[in-house]
């Protein structure tokens, strides 16, 4: 019944929007088309590199990973300090966005992980980010980076800890309506043959959707030479937070950039970017590794068991992706920047609140945060409302919020999401006192 309701509520809010949506205003027509833009390059710059491997490991996670092992080392019944160690890591070796870890998350709660441990992993992998920090630290400051970097880590354990104890009687009724285990029997091949599969496979995730920090100087036709960072490419332009020679922004405002006018685009390099520049050879052994191990460990039954799954978690996500990019491109449209440092210029409740749902609402790429809290600190935002955002940011986002929902079920979700935000909230005015 709960599945009708939902599906008739989404019925209603489709047709009330095609009913009473003003398309003769600028604003909304504006926001449509940057609706599909974000779109656009979400399919273009992360589906393939990024959500088609996890999903995959997903599947892979539901089909070769033992849930015995699982279940020793995540679940409900094991020890605390181990579960919620190796959650945390596990999802600080990804370095994945909000949208991509989604299905590794679906596939070891799926498996009989903890409630608690499972959100450990789904904070840490997108929030916990080394290079980030180590970013934030040099563009934004030391003190915002050390806060981001201690937040992220006590963050992943309390809101594991803070769910399972919230939904402690359910997880009990969870843990009791898992079947108990039989003897293990001789397992078709060793622990390291499964392990070292499912590492190649997030070894490719991880180098083919090695970020990009966006740094470059974007040389026009008409001879001029804009210092930025590229923020988004579509297909027709660029998306460019201009800087000063300096690297300090310049303006809250983004140009766009056609790329009819941009004569050549000169990247600044790093050895980031030499990784990036050889990701997919890197990826393509990894995924080369991948094959080899499948054709000579697995049975043509497991693989077609492998991608039952996978495809069954891709019509899950997928759609629920795509559909909340959209909309999280076409309230960005209608929520400009400007108007969001006007609300977070002091370290006020009302303004650390506002930047953390912000932060949990709008889609951050990996690294492309920084440059837009640079922004805004420039335009007047306090350092406690930038470290809200920072720790709600990575996190969460509406499409992850939509798919959480979905995973979890609207309760577990709605407290995740609360708790998510009201903690940036509160550590984002602590540290506002403090600094």
């Amino acid at each position: 019944m709960k599945r009708e309701l939902k599906i008739f509520a989404a019925f209603v809010g489709i047709f009330l929007a095609a009913y009473f949506l003003p398309l003769n205003s600028p604003k909304i027509n504006d926001a449509i088309l940057e609706a599909f833009k974000l779109l656009q390059w979400y399919a273009r710059n992360h589906t393939l590199a990024c959500v088609v491997p996890a999903l995959f490991i997903a599947g892979g996670i539901i089909t070769f990973l033992s849930q015995e092992s699982v279940l020793r080392h995540l679940g409900p019944r094991s020890n605390k300090l181990v579960a919620y160690s190796v959650a945390s890591v596990s999802g600080a070796v990804l370095a994945v966005c909000s949208c991509s870890v989604l299905p590794m998350f679906a596939g070891i709660y799926k498996l009989g992980a903890g409630l608690g441990p499972a959100s450990s992993f789904l904070y840490s992998g997108p929030a916990i980010n080394i290079l980030a920090i180590f970013l934030t630290a040099r563009v934004l400051g030391f003190e915002i980076g050390l806060g981001r970097a201690v937040g992220a880590v006590a963050f992943a354990f309390v809101i594991g800890l803070l769910m399972a104890f919230i939904f402690r009687r359910e997880e009990r009724a969870r843990a009791a309506a898992t079947p108990q285990l039989p003897e293990s029997s001789q397992p078709r091949r060793r622990l390291w043959q499964n392990t070292a599969f499912l590492a190649c496979m997030v070894a490719f995730l991880i180098f083919s959707d090695w970020y990009n920090p966006g740094n470059a100087i974007v040389h026009m036709r008409d001879g001029t030479a804009l210092r930025g960072v590229v923020l988004r490419e579509t297909h027709d332009d660029y998306v460019l937070q201009v800087q000063d020679d300096s690297g300090s922004i310049q303006s809250i405002d983004s140009r766009v950039l056609p790329k009819d006018q941009v004569s050549h685009v000169e990247e600044v390099r790093s050895w980031v970017m030499d990784v990036f520049h050889a990701r997919w050879y890197l990826a393509g052994l990894m995924g080369l590794a991948v094959i080899l191990m499948a054709w000579r460990w697995y049975e043509r039954s497991e693989i077609r068991e492998w991608m039952g799954n996978t495809w069954s978690f891709s019509k899950m996500l997928v759609p629920l992706l795509f559909g909340g990019v959209f909309v999280v491109g076409f309230i960005e449209k209608l929520l400009p920047q400007e108007r969001i440092a006007q609300l977070v210029g002091d370290n006020s409740l009302s303004a650390n609140l506002i930047a953390s749902v912000v932060g949990a609402l709008f889609y951050f790429a990996t690294l492309t945060e920084i440059p837009i809290v640079q922004a805004l600190m420039k335009s007047g935002m306090h350092q406690g409302p930038a470290l809200a955002l920072l720790l709600a940011g990575p996190a969460l986002s509406l499409p992850s919020m939509i798919v959480i929902y979905r995973i979890m079920g609207g309760a577990k979700a709605t407290v995740f999401i609360g708790l998510t935000v009201v903690l940036s909230t509160v550590v984002g005015i602590f540290f506002g006192w403090i600094v």
